[in-house]
């Protein structure tokens, strides 16, 4: 298949959406609004929410009933980086190749901005308009998967770790595997999880994704990791180089760069394996995770 086409298709379907779900900037408060879109559109890759959709199709759903919660994703996802470029966190000046929220609309809205973004994101997967033909039980298994990885036991708790060990010399792998896995990986394996279930995934196709999702999350944050070392800043859209710089705790940094590349590459086949009892339907999500360890931005 062609990948470039398949994501471009994808993402300008989740790009419609996104518009039409948001609000307006010219709705009040409009300084909010606007810092809320400007992030969203900054240009993101809308890995989750593509994953999410090509999850939904791996089990023969139709990605109708998985968009809203796609977007969903992409607001969840995007309302962390907000948080994750603040001052209070890792600092960052440019994101996607653009200044950071909080250099554009200031800190206290690039806060509110994210806050804005989570909380509209279980706005619209609990809106009632678009529960139709999607089972209860799936609507709501969907919305605990999502807020597990999101929240303490996922994304935020990685988040917390990854701070906490800032600097320090004695980084074991179990730590580094339990931030990427919890910081980054939360996300993607939900994204999939979900997929799969707004699209009617029985238990084995669910188990196969959910394992596919683990693996594939795992092998994009070491490729980011990669690409902090051997990226350039117009390459990657952010400062190339921070990890290192704030002694950060990753793949490379503990076993180092060739041992983090094949530790990508075997979480790449991973999940190749795990989507085997899925046969061709699921080529568009061994495609994504061929390019997720192979991307250079």
């Amino acid at each position: 298949m062609d990948l470039k086409v398949y994501l471009k298709e994808k993402i300008a379907l989740v790009d419609a959406a996104l518009e039409q779900y948001l609000p307006k900037e010219e709705e009040r408060p409009q300084s909010l609004h606007k810092a809320m879109r400007y992030s969203i559109f900054a240009g993101g890759k809308r890995v989750r929410p593509v994953l999410m959709l090509a999850a939904c199709e791996a089990v023969g759903g139709q990605i109708d009933k998985a968009m809203p919660a796609a977007c969903a994703m992409e607001m969840i996802h995007t309302y962390s980086l907000i948080h994750d470029d603040l001052p209070a966190m890792d600092d960052d000046d440019f994101r996607r190749g653009r200044p950071t929220n909080h250099k554009v609309f200031g800190e206290a809205i690039a806060i509110l901005a994210g806050d804005g973004l989570l909380t509209e994101a279980f706005k619209l997967m609990s809106d009632p308009r678009f529960a139709a033909g999607i089972d209860p039980a799936a609507r709501l298994g969907v919305i605990h998967e999502i807020a597990t990885c999101a929240g303490t036991y996922g994304m935020v708790g990685g988040q917390v770790v990854d701070m906490e060990s800032e600097g320090k010399p004695d980084m074991d792998l179990p730590t580094v595997q339990y931030i990427h896995a919890h910081k980054t990986g939360a996300l993607i394996k939900a994204s999939v999880v979900a997929g799969a279930l707004l699209g009617g995934a029985d238990d084995k196709q669910l188990a196969a994704i959910r394992r596919y999702g683990e693996a594939a999350g795992l092998a994009f944050q070491i490729a980011d990791d990669i690409l902090d070392i051997e990226g350039t800043t117009e390459e990657i859209g952010k400062d190339a180089g921070s990890d290192e710089a704030r002694g950060k705790a990753t793949y490379p940094a503990v076993m180092g760069l060739a041992a983090a590349k094949q530790e990508a590459q075997a979480m790449m086949d991973e999940a190749m394996l795990a989507l085997e009892p899925l046969g061709a339907a699921a080529e568009p999500l061994r495609a994504i995770a061929r390019y997720i360890v192979e991307r250079k931005n």
